[in-house]
Order: structure tokens, then sequence, then C-alpha cells
């Protein structure tokens, strides 16, 4: 595992920056990085709208796979350990493994 800050970016919560005590924004590396920029790309890609309104089971494993195909297309990660699983109605866990920071997890 790489202890260097190899990918950096600015920390978002909530949709917005996090800022530090001199209202400064706060910078995140590595992993949380990668898993902030997949999350960001399933938000924006509209497909977490299109999971958490369908109700058809098959149209939802439709889209839990676009969503798994997305994510994958990320070069830092490795291809096949994409999951995701409904930890509620609203709320999925996104699970994959980075070539050089081990496991990372996104809620959606």
């Amino acid at each position: 595992m790489a202890s260097e800050r190899k990918y950096i970016d600015l920390l978002v919560e909530d949709f917005g920056l996090v800022l530090d005590a001199g209202a400064q924004p706060i910078t995140t590396d590595n992993r949380h990085s990668i898993g902030q920029d997949i999350k960001h790309a399933v938000l924006e890609s509209g497909l977490a709208r299109a999971l958490i309104g369908e109700r058809s089971p098959v149209l939802r494993a439709d889209v839990r796979t676009q969503i798994r195909i997305l994510v994958e297309q990320d070069r830092r990660l490795v291809p096949g350990t994409a999951e995701l699983r409904e930890e509620a109605a609203d709320r999925y866990l996104l699970t994959a493994r980075t070539y050089e920071f081990g496991d990372l997890e996104v809620t959606l």
C-alpha cells in the first residue's frame, strides 16, 4: 500500500466543501478521494436516482449492473471487484478494491 498523497481532492460532504476553522477547504487523498470521485460519478449519471425510484426488481437489477459498469471504468479500481448492496430502501453500499490503496466503501 502506498502512503504518499497520490490523488488529492477537496473534501465534499452534503454537496458542499468542508472548511477548517480558518475557512479554508480541507483536502482528502488516495482511497477517500477515489471513493468521492466514484460517488460523484454515480450521482451525476442519474443512476442512483433511477435505482431508488425503480420498483421493478428486474429493472433495479439492471440499474445496479449499470452502476457497477460505470464504477469499473475507473482505472484506479481492480476490474470485477465492484459490488453494490442494498442497506435500506434509499441507501446502498458500494464496495470495490483499488490497485494501490486497498478496499473502499461508498454509501449512495
